[in-house]
């Protein structure tokens, strides 16, 4: 069967989030695009030009040709179609692939012979051909191979970061056959000025891109375990890193807590699959593990702190000062963040948080808790806890910490923003 012209290819992305979104403008410079989205409240965010997540300015979305649609009918006989839906993880913390099966029902209905299906979710190796490719077929009455057609594209996409945007990465691509593969070279290299790795095969597109999460969650469990181990002996880990830097070849990756949808996420993908071969995925699963606990871990020793100080009342005022997955976005998705406050509270503190990126009503959805509006009115509290290291809270200098402290109050640190200041006498800190 004869593919579409990368000239005059009809491009459907399926999910408008994190990933999808970008995606679907970048392409729309270059293609005819209709982003689809079952949200419809999303939909309507996007045509009133805002974007929650940030990663798309107005300007961007008003100058766009990209349609938004919630209707499949808009997207029917397109040539290929783009599947960027999430996949989490269950409470079991096996794949749940619910988005990835409900798109693929979507566009197995939509689609028409000659159709190409490119999937950029994370999943483990072997989900696009022995899942996906049976339940396109199942909703389009078609078959796989013959009559449509599979492909591979890791999502590349980190949240908050302007550097390392679609335009500028290397995208990684793989075809059910070798004429897919050169059309999905075409295609992608149009965003990335030809910048394009053929992978040799979708199955090692799809573990490319789960080892690359694992791997940076390995590396840092690594350095959470010996963070807790120098706890222990009085060292601060922040200027061991330092020191360590000054080598070469020293990876300096950092400590704290690794929540969201990717790093959080993908290893579980790589540890199920491997324990249906039978393999027992040590490595993986006890990174996992202590970057799990790392939460736990951060409120007992914040606890002990607090219990410590002179200036204590009960019950114990705490204000936490972030709660999205990573600095700089505004991403609730799997925060470790709310872990840890949850901790802090089943340890009797009472904790007021404050974000300047999460959205209010979400974060009482999510975890039912009810941010702070500002900080200009808060109280005195017996301990300030620097949980996520947005940019407002790095300009923060020994006088405004003790506008909001307690005399004798505790100022934590998790991630060695406030190293350098310097705190009056009777202040106590603590760093990891």
């Amino acid at each position: 069967m004869t593919l579409p012209s990368v000239d005059t290819v009809k491009i459907a992305t399926i999910g408008l989030g994190y990933v999808g979104l970008p995606l679907a403008l970048r392409l729309s410079d270059c293609f005819q695009v209709t982003g689809f989205d079952v949200d419809l409240a999303r939909l309507a965010e996007l045509q009133s030009g805002i974007d929650r997540t940030g990663e798309c300015s107005s300007q961007a979305l008003a100058a766009s040709r990209l349609e938004l649609t919630s209707d499949p009918e808009r997207i029917a006989g397109f040539d290929i179609y783009i599947v960027t839906v999430p996949t989490p993880v269950a409470a079991s913390k096996e794949p749940d692939l619910r988005a990835v099966m409900s798109a693929c029902a979507i566009v197995g209905q939509a689609m028409a012979k000659g159709a190409v299906v490119v999937f950029e979710s994370t999943v483990y190796p072997g989900v696009t051909e022995s899942l996906c490719g049976p339940a396109l077929e199942k909703a389009s009455g078609l078959v796989c191979g013959t009559d449509f057609y599979l492909g591979y594209s890791p999502e590349r996409i980190n949240p908050g970061d302007k550097v390392h945007t679609i335009d500028k990465i290397t995208k990684v691509v793989a075809g059910q056959t070798a004429a897919v593969s050169e059309l999905l070279v075409a295609v992608y290299g149009r965003l990335t000025n030809g910048n394009v790795f053929l992978a040799k095969d979708i199955k090692t597109a799809e573990a490319a891109k789960v080892i690359e999460n694992a791997q940076r969650d390995v590396n840092i469990a690594f350095i959470n375990e010996v963070a807790m181990i120098f706890n222990q002996m009085g060292i601060q880990t922040q200027d061991v890193l330092e020191t360590a830097a000054t080598k070469w070849n020293f990876l300096n990756f950092k400590p704290g807590l690794v929540g969201g949808h990717c790093i959080g996420v993908d290893p579980y993908y790589l540890a199920y699959a491997a324990t249906q071969l039978g393999h027992n995925p040590e490595v993986i699963l006890a990174g996992r593990k202590i970057n799990d606990d790392m939460a736990g871990f951060l409120a007992r020793q914040i606890d002990r702190q607090i219990q410590n100080l002179s200036c204590i009342s009960k019950p114990t005022r705490v204000l936490a000062l972030g709660l999205t997955f990573k600095e700089n976005v505004p991403d609730l998705r799997n925060s470790k963040a709310a872990d840890f406050i949850m901790s802090l509270q089943k340890m009797d503190h009472q904790v007021d948080i404050h974000d300047p990126l999460a959205d209010a009503g979400e974060a009482r959805a999510l975890y039912g808790f009810d941010l702070l509006t500002g900080l200009d009115d808060a109280v005195a509290y017996d301990s300030v806890i620097a949980v996520v290291p947005h940019a407002p809270y790095l300009s923060f200098d020994s006088d405004r910490l003790r506008k909001i402290l307690k005399p004798g109050g505790l100022v934590a640190d998790m991630k060695g923003i406030w190293r350098h200041i310097t705190m009056p006498a009777g202040y106590v800190r603590w760093e990891l």
